[in-house]
């Protein structure tokens, strides 16, 4: 998947989510979609998002524990 596609997928996802369940859901976005952006800065990312660049940090965070979870055989695909 390419990356404007996930971040389209990743903002209806958000949108869908109930106001308090959206930082949550960006969160397991960030990780389902962790391969695709490997290569983005935290920054970059919050910038294609639109999102306040606070979040660069929780997305190197969650980039870190997507590894470790596809190490335990996390498949992305059903999350």
């Amino acid at each position: 998947m390419n990356a404007p596609q996930a971040i389209q997928n990743i903002r209806a996802a958000i949108d869908a989510a109930p106001r308090n369940h959206q930082t949550v859901e960006l969160h397991v976005q960030m990780i389902k979609y962790a391969d695709t952006f490997r290569n983005l800065s935290g920054r970059e990312f919050c910038d294609m998002l639109g999102i306040s660049d606070k979040y660069g940090t929780e997305f190197n965070k969650m980039r870190k524990i997507a590894v470790r979870l596809r190490t335990a055989d996390l498949n992305p695909d059903k999350i």
